[in-house]
């Protein structure tokens, strides 16, 4: 009798997690993997072309090169040439980032927007992203550091949209140690990128410093529980939003150059849910968002009404009129 060679934990686990993710892809389509060479991208390219060889689901990798370090071309090639032997097809594109938002920002822009453009041109019906579980806890904890809210303390989705093509992230239940596990068992070299190293960043801070130690000092599981905090707040999120969707065709109306929403309406409801449409109706009437102060000032129109003048806010201003609290492009 012939015993089959037993899989892998590492791999099993992230073609598991694959598996679940590319259930919202219809048989015979294309994806597009955001491929940046890393251990991470490196095993979800290889995880999604197992997985996407039973369904007859095409894999595009793209990596891309953003160009702001020396050997930047070599690595993505590199990044390309692995894709290709996983059984992708896998291109490279090299993209020019800009400067608004920072540097992180600008490139991340910078990247999606290749990956969108690449999905257009593939007919691709998701983009698939290698983020972990640990990058998951980063950025809640970075959340948490700029006291932002609990909308910065979600993280990131599982899935969501970018520009009409879902962008899934497959690994967000994964270590950052299984997918390297995963690479080793599969014979592939990840490239480390050295931006993940430098302490100018402050996500490589909480990487190498704050996470450690709030291990070292609470005990193991961490991450575990930072990613769980994200999900638990996501959840309450979309409740939220939909009691905003059932509520704010009631209590808003048109106003010249603007919206307006009843006094009353926003004061019968509670803080947390009068906060949220606040911060809904400048957003989505101005694309806006506000900060908390921002958001209780206006609240004070609501619930402390002194006879105080309009309020500045980004893109708009907020008044008391009568019964209504008016916002109105500025």
């Amino acid at each position: 009798m012939t015993l089959r060679p037993s899989l892998d934990p590492a791999v099993a686990a992230v073609r598991l997690a694959v598996r679940r993710s590319l259930e919202v892809v219809t048989d015979g389509h294309s994806v597009i993997i955001g491929l940046s060479g890393g251990a991470d991208s490196l095993a979800l390219t290889a995880a999604t072309v197992f997985e996407a060889a039973r369904r007859g689901i095409r894999v595009v990798a793209i990596t891309v090169d953003h160009g702001l370090q020396q050997g930047s071309e070599d690595a993505a090639d590199a990044a390309r040439r692995a894709a290709e032997a996983s059984g992708a097809t896998a291109r490279v594109v090299r993209v020019e980032v800009g400067a608004t938002g920072g540097p992180e920002a600008a490139a991340r822009d910078a990247r999606y927007a290749a990956l969108r453009a690449a999905a257009r041109e593939e007919a691709a019906t998701a983009i698939l992203i290698g983020h972990t579980l640990d990058d998951q806890a980063e950025t809640v904890l970075l959340g948490l550091a700029r006291g932002s809210g609990a909308a910065s303390l979600q993280g990131m989705a599982a899935a969501s949209d970018l520009e009409g093509v879902p962008l899934l992230r497959p690994l967000l239940g994964v270590r950052r140690e299984t997918t390297r596990a995963a690479c080793g068992a599969l014979g592939l070299v990840p490239w480390d990128d050295p931006h993940n190293a430098d302490p100018r960043f402050a996500r490589v801070r909480v990487r190498e410093r704050v996470l450690p130690v709030l291990e070292a000092e609470l005990g193991p599981g961490i991450a575990e529980a930072l990613a769980r905090t994200a999900e638990q707040l996501r959840e309450d999120a979309e409740a939220f939003d939909e009691m905003i969707d059932e509520t704010i065709e009631d209590i808003v109306e048109h106003a010249e150059a603007g919206i307006a929403v009843s006094v009353a309406a926003l004061a019968a409801n509670p803080p947390a849910l009068r906060h949220r449409i606040i911060r809904h109706v400048v957003a989505a009437e101005f694309g806006a968002s506000l900060t908390r102060v921002q958001t209780l000032e206006v609240a004070r129109l609501v619930t402390d009404w002194s006879g105080q003048g309009p309020i500045d806010l980004p893109a708009c201003r907020a008044a008391r009129v009568g019964g209504r609290v008016v916002f109105t492009a500025r």
